[in-house]
């Protein structure tokens, strides 16, 4: 089992609201907290999963990849 993530952001002096919101979603993205729900509410089966990592890394390399092509 993971370990809770506790997300905190203090409001900067003189800071409005919404930037400090808009702070606190980025980490929240960040840590993959809502991902991370969304995958828990139903039962995936473990080949499920592989599959879905495997695709995912697959995505990262090729865009890596792509980058490195244009620079």
């Amino acid at each position: 089992m993971k370990r809770p993530i506790n997300v905190e952001v203090e409001a900067r002096k003189n800071e409005p609201i919404e930037r400090t919101i808009k702070r606190f979603s980025k980490k929240v993205k960040k840590e993959r907290i809502v991902e991370d729900y969304r995958e828990r509410i139903y039962y995936e089966k473990p080949s499920e999963i592989k599959r879905r990592l495997k695709k995912r890394r697959k995505a990262t390399l090729d865009k890596l990849k792509a980058k490195q092509e244009t620079n």
